[in-house]
C-alpha cells in the first residue's frame, strides 16, 4: 500500500492531533488505564522533535508520551488496523479458547496410524482488544496442529 499520510521524522504533532498510544498507559500503581492502541488527543506539544507530548484520552486521563510512543491516528490507520499478525504477536489468543472439539477421521473412528488430529472451537478475546484499534481476528488458524478457532 502506498503511503498516503505525510510523515517525517522531525514532524511535531500540534495540539489537537489525534494519536494512538504505542504502549500501555498505566496508573502509578501499575494498573493499566488505557491499553496499547488507545486513541488520545495531543494537548501539549514539545518545542523540539525529541521532546515528549502530553496526551489526553477520552475519559480525561492524561499522560506524557515520548515521540516513539505515539503515532498519528491517520498513519496508524494506514498500516496496522486489523492486521491479525500484530494481534497474534502481542497476545496469545489460543489461551482464550473456551470450547475445543475433535473433528475429522478421529471423531468418526476412521483414523489410522498416520491420521492427524483436527480441532475446531471457539475463543473469547479480551475486551481491551475489542476496544483497541487492532481489533480481533475472526478466526485463529494453526496449520501445523490442524486447529481453527472462531471468535
Amino acid at each position: 500500500m502506498a503511503d498516503r499520510v505525510h510523515s517525517h521524522e522531525r514532524l511535531i504533532f500540534s495540539a489537537g492531533t489525534q494519536v494512538v498510544a504505542l504502549r500501555d498507559v498505566a496508573a502509578e500503581g501499575g494498573r493499566v488505564l488505557h491499553p496499547k492502541g488507545s486513541v488520545g488527543v495531543v494537548v501539549r506539544s514539545p518545542s523540539d522533535p525529541e521532546g515528549s507530548y502530553r496526551v489526553r484520552f477520552l475519559d480525561g486521563v492524561e499522560d506524557t508520551l515520548a515521540k516513539g510512543e505515539i503515532v498519528s491516528l491517520a498513519k496508524y490507520k494506514e498500516g496496522q488496523i486489523g492486521d491479525t499478525e500484530i494481534v497474534a504477536k502481542h497476545s496469545n489468543l489460543y489461551e482464550r479458547v473456551i470450547y475445543r472439539c475433535v473433528i475429522g477421521s478421529r471423531a468418526y473412528g476412521l483414523d489410522h496410524s498416520e491420521s492427524d488430529t483436527d480441532r475446531r472451537g471457539v475463543y473469547v478475546p479480551p475486551a481491551d482488544l475489542h476496544w483497541s484499534l487492532y481489533g480481533v481476528p475472526e478466526q485463529l488458524e494453526n496449520d501445523d496442529t490442524q486447529e481453527v478457532y472462531w471468535e
